[in-house]
């Protein structure tokens, strides 16, 4: 996108955010290092980047503390996983549009760059930044909790954005399971070992998952353990 069609497009933008930002700000918090380099060494995203990453971990951090009081450490790491991944956070931007806002490089152009989950999220945490810089903490808390809110709602099913073991964690935590633990077997010579894992949770022995390694193993019989629980509670 040219400055020219940024400018043009700047209101809807700003609305979709909820949010006066000053143009340049956002401006750089829309500029990826392959437009910069292209464009004869611009300031990138990259610093807004930073600083957006760090409000949104504080924030989401002490949002999920305080709205799980029951939950121990070892519950609230996922939790949170599940919500400032770059997969949560590339389908927030795309719900405001970002992408089509993006200042990036002809070689990102061709290849899709405006639609990477990397570059969106990291986009989406720039403007946290420059909401951040702009207007404050407590302002740029209420933009992104509503903006993340649907993501925080469905936080503790949000499987498809964890890996097994961890989705498998976030489900028995929200239903009060327990801590899954993994009972694991292998077999054949030690050049060539396979592996069986089945979950153990809340009593019950969930189905076996195989393997060419433990952690495989294991990743398989937690997928295999959340079908089980979500097809029995749904």
């Amino acid at each position: 996108m040219s400055r020219s069609d940024l400018n043009s497009d700047f209101s809807e933008l700003q609305e979709a955010l909820g949010v006066s930002v000053e143009e340049d700000l956002l401006r750089l918090a829309l500029t990826h290092r392959s437009y910069a380099y292209e464009s004869g060494g611009l300031p990138t995203n990259e610093r807004l980047e930073f600083l957006g990453d760090s409000v949104l971990g504080l924030l989401i951090t002490s949002e999920l503390f305080h709205r799980y009081p029951e939950f121990e450490e070892s519950q609230l790491s996922p939790l949170r996983a599940g919500v400032v991944n770059s997969r949560a956070l590339a389908d927030v931007a795309r719900t405001i549009g970002i992408g089509k806002f993006l200042l990036i490089g002809r070689g990102e152009e061709v290849t899709g760059g405006r639609d990477k989950n990397s570059m969106l999220a990291d986009s989406l945490e720039a403007l946290f930044g420059a909401i951040y810089l702009q207007h404050g903490y407590e302002i740029a808390a209420k933009v992104i909790l509503r903006l993340l809110e649907p993501t925080l709602k469905s936080a503790l099913q949000l499987g498809t954005s964890l890996d097994s073991k961890t989705a498998l964690q976030v489900l028995a935590a929200a239903k009060s399971m327990g801590v899954p633990t993994y009972e694991v077997e292998d077999f054949g010579p030690a050049h060539n070992k396979s592996f069986t894992a089945a979950a153990l949770l809340g009593g019950v022995r969930y189905p076996e998952g195989s393997g060419k390694s433990k952690r495989e193993a294991e990743q398989v019989a937690a997928k295999l353990a959340y079908e089980v629980i979500t097809t029995l509670n749904s």
